[in-house]
């Protein structure tokens, strides 16, 4: 046993999927488990000295001669899934919990060939197989090795997780009287409304069911005094999820205040923000939690709306090359995130995936050798290897931007550029040897000279701190399964977008139509860009403007130097087969 298991190590050694230092410490410990039921190489790599999953297995398939399966990302039929669902169902608990734990699924079953029984799993060498086709009488089985993914893919699919809060949770025989002339809603009168409602069940079902529907904001709405309605954001869209008939507003903000850190359940006039942690499908996941008192018809109920930031950290994107980036765009953007000093400014609304972009960007350029900071107010998600300041009563965010120009950073991110005080350090920071990354609230690339101006920003600072300034958005993209090409579009609408007679021509244009696995023909949003790189030619237009800033002179410079417009950049969404006229429309202003 051992020697095989030296020689499958060797075979990883040669494939550069592990080091051989790593090997003889994985051997040694392999050797040294004296247990009934030792882990195998394969696990202590993976687990142990965290190497990656997929690539070991598979060449742990192919040396032990199993064959993989490749199920191409959402092709899975109709009738392959309601097998394997029908499958699991019908086995005991135990056998089903096994499988799941240990991921193994009967993936197909045909009697006229040798194998009757087709399983996969993650890892084809899995003892746990043999029980399973034991317990279901499979004398003739063949077991083929599929990815981690694409395993996981399979399960959401054909048994995908109840959730168990929402199955408690029945409003419909619930009734609530109230005085009218009730001045205020006593605290034991919320305590027990929520008891008797089952809204603690409710809350958490909503968590839950956020997480698992890919929701980016859950917003609980108050209508009027007895009623609340919940809606997620998906896809930037939000779409009503559950409406809270009978149910008092103030029950339904205290469940969410009660459960969430640094919120004050007995304060209703003042803006409050908070957070929650919560374990969902294995992984943890934050919630940013935003509370604001607003106005109601009357004014004896003191209604509080309730937006939660789901951050789930799987959803961030740390490769590079993930971001999207299209041609010039991308080229501009690398060259300007390589350079040792300067500044790169990200503008665009709320929820435009600037922080998505800024810890790519981030990734890319870290290593062990430069120390980088970050100053951001919340914190969202977690960077591996970068030193995130915290923020707090003793230490303001505009203290902790001060603070690190004295902790030796070769890289800083600053979360947002608030005012003068805030884009003065910023500055400063990208002069003086620093790359420095940092976001600011305009429309579009060209007017960032101007605001930043107005901020109180020396326009000879402006053209040489700064590498590049990028204008992001997202646009959702047409579902792939039920996307169809529009038969009776009028040329008239493309031509008003910006499109020439010979792209109109040239483009079939798409139309979403709605599925069982999309959201009204939508499925998942792409980003579009509008990188204005600081040429020599356009800091000396800054440097020489003063104050009569001029964006459009700005904009038509960065044009000519290659700048692609976020229009123009939704354009080519729009050739690629990506998106539609209606969504860029709505997602870009004219040129």
């Amino acid at each position: 046993m051992q020697d095989a298991m030296f020689k499958l190590g060797m075979s990883l050694v040669k494939q550069n999927i592990v080091r051989l230092e790593v090997l003889e410490e994985a051997l040694q410990m392999r050797k040294q488990d004296q247990s009934d039921h030792p882990r195998n190489l394969a696990e202590i790599l993976v687990k142990d000295f965290n190497c990656e999953h997929d690539s070991v297995y598979r060449e742990v398939a192919r040396y032990y001669g199993f064959r993989e399966l490749e199920l191409p990302s959402g092709q899975l039929s109709e009738d392959r899934i309601q097998f394997i669902n029908n499958i699991l169902k019908k086995l005991p608990d135990e056998t089903r919990k096994l499988m799941l734990d240990e991921k193994i699924l009967i993936y197909k079953y045909d009697p006229n060939t040798p194998y009757r029984f087709l399983f996969v799993s993650t890892d084809p060498t899995n003892n746990n197989i043999e029980t399973v086709a034991r317990r279901i009488g499979a004398k003739r089985y063949e077991v083929c090795y599929v990815g981690l993914k694409e395993f996981d893919e399979i399960i959401e699919k054909a048994f995908p997780p109840e959730n168990q809060f929402l199955q408690q949770v029945d409003m419909s025989d619930i009734e609530i009287e109230t005085d009218p002339e009730e001045s205020s809603l006593e605290e034991e009168a919320i305590d027990a409304e929520i008891n008797k409602s089952l809204l603690v069940n409710l809350m958490e079902g909503m968590l839950l069911e956020a997480v698992r529907r890919g929701a980016s904001d859950i917003h609980i709405i108050p209508t009027d005094a007895k009623d609340s309605e919940i809606h997620f954001r998906i896809d930037g869209k939000l779409q009503p999820w559950y409406s809270d008939k009978g149910i008092k507003p103030e029950a339904m903000a205290a469940v969410v205040k009660d459960r969430s850190k640094n919120i004050d359940r007995f304060e209703r006039d003042a803006a409050q923000d908070g957070f929650i942690q919560r374990t969902i499908d294995g992984h943890m996941i934050r919630f940013r939690v935003s509370v604001l008192p607003v106005v109601g018809k009357d004014y004896r109920h003191k209604l509080e709306s309730v937006v939660i930031r789901v951050l789930d950290d799987r959803n961030v994107i740390t490769d590079f090359e993930k971001l999207g980036f299209q041609g010039g765009a991308r080229k501009s953007f690398v060259r300007a995130i390589s350079k040792p000093q300067g500044m790169i400014i990200l503008t665009g609304p709320t929820g435009s995936g600037k922080s998505t972009t800024l810890i790519a960007a981030l990734s890319h350029v870290m290593n062990p050798q430069i120390n980088v900071l970050t100053v951001e107010d919340p914190v969202e998600y977690l960077i591996r290897g970068v030193r995130q300041l915290k923020i707090g009563d003793k230490n303001t965010f505009d203290q902790a931007i001060r603070a690190i120009l004295r902790h030796d950073p070769d890289v800083v991110m600053v979360g947002e550029m608030r005012d003068k005080q805030t884009a003065d350090i910023a500055i400063k920071l990208a002069n003086t040897g620093h790359l420095t990354f940092s976001t600011l609230h305009t429309n579009d690339a060209p007017s960032a000279v101007s605001r930043l101006y107005k901020m109180g920003i020396e326009t000879f600072l402006i053209a040489y701190a700064i590498n590049i300034v990028i204008a992001q958005r997202l646009i959702r993209r047409l579902c792939q399964k039920c996307k169809r090409p529009s038969d009776n579009l009028d040329p008239r609408i493309p031509l008003r977008l910006g499109f020439s007679k010979e792209e109109i021509a040239n483009t079939v244009f798409y139309e979403a139509v709605g599925c069982d696995e999309c959201n009204g023909g939508y499925k998942g949003r792409v980003a579009i860009h509008e990188a204005l790189y600081f040429t020599k030619e356009l800091k000396n237009l800054i440097f020489t403007s003063g104050a009569d800033i001029n964006d459009e002179a700005i904009r038509e410079q960065g044009i000519k130097d290659g700048m692609t417009t976020l229009r123009a950049a939704a354009r080519q969404r729009v050739m690629d087969g990506i998106t539609t006229i209606e969504e860029i429309a709505q997602a870009t202003a004219e040129e």
